[in-house]
């Protein structure tokens, strides 16, 4: 998130893993209130300690290695499908790993690059898509993503809105947590593994290498 200062001045406020606002808000892990132009107060509630604040000069990231390097944002014109397949094909890496690199676009995190793959019949494992699976990958980030949204994000323990309550996506999940349960498309069951570090959950038949 970025929210202008001046013309000068840009802040920058990242989440991490547990991070939220709340207004008014007091409670032992507040890390930063801001002091909004009406007089109220924003809090910065950050359990585990990820979140980052900082003030850079406008469009200055150079000392941002995560924000410089930062894809383009889904459901916007500057997602383009055909970038998004050159950017999957210059890359040896494995297809989830890149995804969280948040490099070929950003916000896709463990929850949301499994189920866009399992969408896309990819595996996560797989090092070459092909163009016809990286459009289909592309369409499939935007469709989760965007029901994400609309049922205000996923709750499992952690995140809240800034009212406090709990988003509803969690029960609409298809791959993500749900290892060891039948395939919804093939009744297969689904495989739970550790890919780069993170727990990552797809069908071992129909999500193709």
């Amino acid at each position: 998130m970025i929210a202008p200062l001046d013309e000068d001045l840009e802040l920058i406020l990242h989440l991490g893993m547990t991070g939220s606002f709340r207004f008014d808000l007091e409670d032992p892990h507040v890390r930063a209130k801001l002091v909004l132009d009406d007089g109220r107060i924003l809090s910065f509630r950050d359990m585990r300690r990820f979140g980052r604040m900082a003030v850079v000069e406008a469009g200055d990231y150079e000392g941002i290695p995560t924000l410089k390097l930062l894809g383009p944002e889904p459901m916007t014109d500057e997602f383009d499908p055909d970038v998004f397949a050159a950017s999957l094909k210059r890359t040896n890496a494995p297809i989830k790993p890149y995804l969280l690199s948040q490099r070929p676009v950003a916000g896709v995190g463990n929850i949301y690059a499994d189920e866009a793959l399992w969408l896309a019949r990819i595996n996560p494992i797989s090092r070459a898509v092909g163009k016809a699976r990286a459009y289909a990958l592309h369409t499939a980030i935007n469709e989760v993503l965007a029901g994400a949204i609309e049922r205000e994000g996923t709750t499992f323990s952690d995140y809240e809105m800034l009212n406090g309550e709990s988003g509803g996506n969690a029960d609409f999940l298809i791959a993500y947590g749900r290892g060891g349960t039948p395939c919804p498309r093939c009744r297969t069951p689904l495989r739970k593994i550790t890919l780069g570090g993170r727990g990552t959950t797809y069908c071992p038949r129909c999500q193709r290498r």
